[in-house]
């Protein structure tokens, strides 16, 4: 604890030096709540703040161990937790659901000449519920978690079959069980599943590059597909790699050599098989391809179903080629192709991290980052990238890392397939391992979690106090609702759980069971 708390220790002195002018009144104001919110908090903040120098996860850690305890405090001393701005949103949503406390911000009267009521972040931290200020926190026993979440697991609306599992973070220890290694169609909550085992095996802070290579003997450029997911061809990138910028280096790159009439082609070639999903054409997912520009989407959507193309990389190809007409260079009508060894590097654009793309994948349940990711495993071990390889690259990758993988299958990285099966047993496992201090690498999967009532697809979730201080991953399909992640309980303790239920026939019924029997951990002060 010593050493942690070392270690951290810095960075936090040299972020409070450089906010202290502006946060201490605010601190003043919230001191008596916030003493309670970082007592009960502590054994979670404690674990999850190792520093190592180098990684991006460095702040993230600290919200995924507080759920939003410390929002207050911690946002306006460290800004955006990520390059995405997601926690800065969770406190902004704060912000508007409370209308009171506060000054006046923006010059409106509340009457009389009174300054209208700034409102406050109290709905996040009165999730945390009311522990007595130095009660001793014990771990929730099974009996009472027993009584707690039997009656409401035994909601027909949760369909023939359901599996629970709840584990304490810390330890390890499982306090509840209902069928935990009885695997079920896991819909979404395959992506936590897919996220472990791509940060497992390319690292938290790898980067997937698309490039323009020359050929030297037939001038022809052909435009490497690296299998980024994110790339944009949209003018404004928000941080992503933006085509439009590979357009541009590689037409200066081209007049540099007397080039301004090229032949054109791209190569995809990184990823293998059939493109499409084994459920056809769908609108959930475009076809997958080492190259793509905004995930083929025929409208400016980023996240949710939509139209897509029906050749991503050509579509992709085409647009770049447009750039290159714009800044002089002239080309072909593009067509596939294969960069040789030979072929000369122009230009390239990264993506961000890795850690940055689970987060977007798991919060907005991207399934065309996480088809791309199955495949980044696949390449990185070897495996033939399609999508049945992905799947048993993700299952292998899992099993080095000694998870319990007994009964479960993958059929892709999405969870689209109902072939796929997960345990309750594994999604915990899962969520305690990227929880594991000595595994940095996978803190994105607890961070990029969807928060309730704030964030992706849990943002219309949770209006009532467990708002906060539940972070899950979603899955749904017909007859298929699931519902996995960590929960802040009442006495401080940060608990993951996994909710599977099968045959379910009201979905909007089944999701409602789902959220009050996560919303029965945060109230739960079972120990």
């Amino acid at each position: 604890m010593a050493r942690i708390a070392n270690a951290v220790r810095p960075r936090l002195a040299r972020a409070e030096e450089a906010v202290r002018p502006q946060v201490a009144r605010a601190v003043e104001a919230v001191k008596p709540r916030l003493a309670h919110a970082v007592d009960i908090t502590k054994p979670q903040l404690a674990r999850l703040t190792a520093v190592r120098p180098g990684k991006t996860w460095q702040y993230t850690a600290v919200a995924a161990g507080a759920g939003l305890a410390l929002t207050a405090v911690v946002v306006s001393a460290a800004g955006p937790w990520d390059s995405t701005g997601q926690r800065t949103a969770e406190r902004h949503r704060a912000v508007a659901l409370d209308g009171t406390g506060g000054a006046d911000h923006d010059g409106t009267s509340g009457g009389e000449g009174v300054p209208a009521p700034a409102p406050s972040a109290g709905s996040v931290l009165a999730g945390l519920g009311t522990a007595a200020k130095g009660a001793a926190r014990a771990t929730p026993t099974p009996a009472s978690l027993a009584a707690v979440l039997d009656p409401l697991l035994k909601n027909p609306a949760l369909g023939s079959r359901h599996t629970a599992v709840v584990v304490d973070v810390a330890t390890g220890e499982r306090l509840y069980g209902a069928g935990p290694d009885q695997a079920l169609t896991p819909a979404s909550t395959t992506k936590i599943a897919t996220a472990v085992a791509a940060l497992s095996a390319l690292g938290a802070d790898h980067r997937f590059t698309t490039r323009a290579v020359l050929e030297p003997d037939t001038e022809e450029l052909v435009l490497v597909g690296g299998g980024d997911p994110t790339l944009t061809a949209h003018a404004e990138t928000d941080g992503w790699a933006g085509l439009r910028d590979l357009a541009r280096k590689t037409a200066k790159a081209l007049k540099k050599r007397g080039l301004d009439e090229i032949t054109l082609s791209y190569d995809t070639t990184l990823f293998t098989g059939s493109q499409v999903h084994p459920i056809g054409v769908n609108d959930n997912l475009a076809p997958v391809t080492a190259l793509t520009a905004d995930e083929g989407r025929t409208d400016d959507s980023t996240s949710g179903p939509v139209t897509r193309v029906a050749d991503p990389a050509a579509d992709a190809t085409k647009k770049f080629a447009s750039v290159l007409r714009e800044q002089g260079v002239k080309t072909t009508a593009p067509g596939p192709s294969k960069a040789t060894s030979r072929s000369e590097s122009l230009a390239e654009v990264t993506s961000p991290p890795l850690s940055t793309l689970v987060e977007r994948m798991l919060t907005n349940s991207d399934n065309d980052i996480a088809e791309t990711l199955a495949r980044q495993v696949a390449v990185a071990t070897g495996t033939r990238a399609d999508f049945a390889g992905g799947g048993r690259a993700v299952a292998a990758t899992l099993t080095k890392l000694g998870l319990p993988l007994k009964g479960t299958a993958f059929r892709d990285g999405s969870g689209l397939d109902r072939d796929d099966r997960l345990t309750a047993h594994l999604l915990t496992a899962l969520l305690v391992t990227a929880g594991d201090p000595g595994r940095p690498e996978l803190r994105a999967v607890l961070t990029g979690l969807p928060v309730a009532g704030f964030t992706g697809t849990l943002a219309g979730r949770y209006g009532d106090g467990a708002a906060g201080v539940v972070r899950a991953k979603t899955g749904t399909l017909t007859g298929v609702n699931t519902l996995a992640g960590t929960v802040v309980d009442r006495d401080g303790r940060m608990l993951a759980f996994a909710f599977l239920t099968a045959d379910t026939t009201d979905p909007g019924a089944a999701q409602s069971a789902l959220d009050r029997a996560a919303t029965a951990l945060a109230g739960c002060g079972c120990g």
